[in-house]
């Protein structure tokens, strides 16, 4: 044997499993010649054409064992089983006409085991699918392969079933019905007096035994108020303040029940909800209807302007200073208010003062009639839950001694805030959205920076009207 060549292997001496293979793979090519050549031209069903191949699998041991994987494909697709046969492991067969699979109990497990692993792994959880892979292949080396088949065959047997009626429309409409009649519940007390109340309330309303009254903290000792009428009780949490009744509601349960009168909260919303808290084409039925007539649940969700109180924003900048020492930096923080009053005719008084008036000094000259410099009168509107400030006018210091009739302002103010609740029902914090300067003679808007400037919170006064 020359050089060239000393690497072939004479045929004696070629392994027998790779002389079988060959062999084997001769005689496939034969048969598919003669079948496209038209020599078979009546496939028999059933009939197979069987290939072998060899895959070594290596071991820690330096031992090579090889598995046989047999594939038996139908000559004819429509006809007959595709039976695929694995060396070594149970047998999975796959009926392609009736979607049917038979599965040995320890390859079920293996495949029901990687159906998992691929879970996990669909789902971003590599640790836990990793382990199940390995845990597949340890009990069975071709359970991927079985996996693929039955997924294929699954797949199959939803495309062949005939498409059904589809019922989700009509479970999630009637969802959505059972969750809004949910979210307005009636509750009855003693009296057989209806009163409206809806979300978590209501929930919390149902667990109320049927009659209540008000329980001594003492049992020895008795409670005047359960001698009084619930009727006039109710007289007089309708002249209270909302703020009061909440607090009398946290009691007992029978101070809530009685705080929920609808009576009450009616008299808060036609106080509270007119012009210009509402557009002037809008009432109050239209706005019952968002709120399926919970009159209090409207007063606490709708938004509103507060008028019993001042709207604050505390607001700094940084400015540099100067110093003999070059070596020094300095820098002032500054520090100054802006001050919101808005009154029920549409009127709004606007203030900025320097940190010098602090706001106890500030707020009980609030008024109308002051005049300093900074202040500002003009009108108010509310739309949904934007404040809109609208001819911002600086009134100035009036002199007693002066004849000449006072310089016409040239220009004039315009705000736009965004009014919210923190927490609910507060509605006690109106951000900036946009500050304007408008030229009086061509009405020309410029935008003003907002660098500075900070939310406004709102301060209670307890001498000033809400309404």
């Amino acid at each position: 044997m020359s050089t060239g060549t000393s690497d072939i292997l004479a045929p004696e001496q070629e392994p027998v499993e790779l002389a079988r293979f060959r062999e084997q793979w001769k005689a496939e090519v034969r048969e598919r010649q003669s079948a496209t050549s038209g020599v078979q031209t009546q496939p028999v069903p059933g009939a197979s054409t069987a290939a072998e191949r060899i895959i070594p699998a290596a071991r820690s041991d330096a031992s090579a064992k090889t598995a046989t994987i047999t594939n038996t494909l139908s000559a004819s697709p429509s006809r007959g089983p595709a039976t695929h046969v694995v060396a070594g492991a149970p047998a999975v067969t796959k009926h392609a006409s009736h979607g049917h699979s038979h599965l040995s109990p320890s390859l079920a497990h293996a495949v029901e085991v990687y159906r998992k692993a691929v879970f996990h792994e669909q789902h971003s959880q590599l640790d836990e699918a990793l382990q199940l892979y390995r845990q597949a292949f340890r009990l069975d080396a071709n359970v991927d392969r079985a996996y693929f088949i039955e997924e294929q065959r699954t797949h199959e047997r939803s495309a062949a079933q005939p498409p059904s009626h589809k019922k989700a429309p009509s479970t999630v409409s009637v969802d959505e019905v059972t969750r809004n009649v949910q979210k307005l519940e009636a509750h009855k007390d003693s009296k057989d007096k209806s009163i409206v109340t809806s979300g978590f309330l209501a929930q919390v309303l149902k667990k109320f035994p049927e009659n209540l009254v008000f329980q001594p903290e003492n049992e020895k000792e008795g409670l005047p108020i359960n001698l009084i009428p619930d009727e006039l009780v109710l007289q007089i949490l309708r002249i209270l303040d909302y703020t009061t009744i909440e607090r009398f509601a946290a009691v007992s349960r029978k101070a809530r029940i009685l705080s929920l009168d609808p009576a009450i909260w009616r008299d808060f919303v036609h106080l509270a909800y007119k012009p210009p808290q509402i557009a002037d084409n809008e009432s109050i039925t239209n706005i019952m209807e968002l709120y399926n007539s919970d009159y209090r649940r409207a007063y606490v969700e709708h938004p509103r302007l507060r008028m019993d109180g001042v709207y604050i924003a505390v607001c700094h900048y940084m400015r540099m200073g100067s110093s003999e020492n070059p070596w020094v930096n300095v820098t002032h923080l500054i520090t100054y208010h802006r001050y919101l009053r808005f009154f029920p005719n549409g009127q709004v008084l606007s203030l900025l003062a320097n940190e010098e008036w602090q706001p106890q000094t500030v707020i009980p000259m609030l008024k109308p009639s002051l005049r300093m410099k900074g202040f500002y009168i003009g009108n108010w509107s509310l739309s949904g839950s934007t404040v809109y400030i609208t001819n911002l006018v600086e009134k100035h210091l009036s002199h007693a001694h002066t004849t000449t009739e006072p310089q016409r302002n040239r220009y004039f103010f315009q705000m736009t805030l965004a009014l919210r609740s923190r927490p609910l029902g507060r509605w006690n914090k109106l951000d900036f959205i946009g500050y304007d300067s408008v030229n009086v003679e061509d009405g020309e808007a410029v935008p003003l920076p907002l660098r500075n400037e900070r939310s406004f919170w709102f301060s209670k006064v307890k001498s000033w009207p809400g309404y």
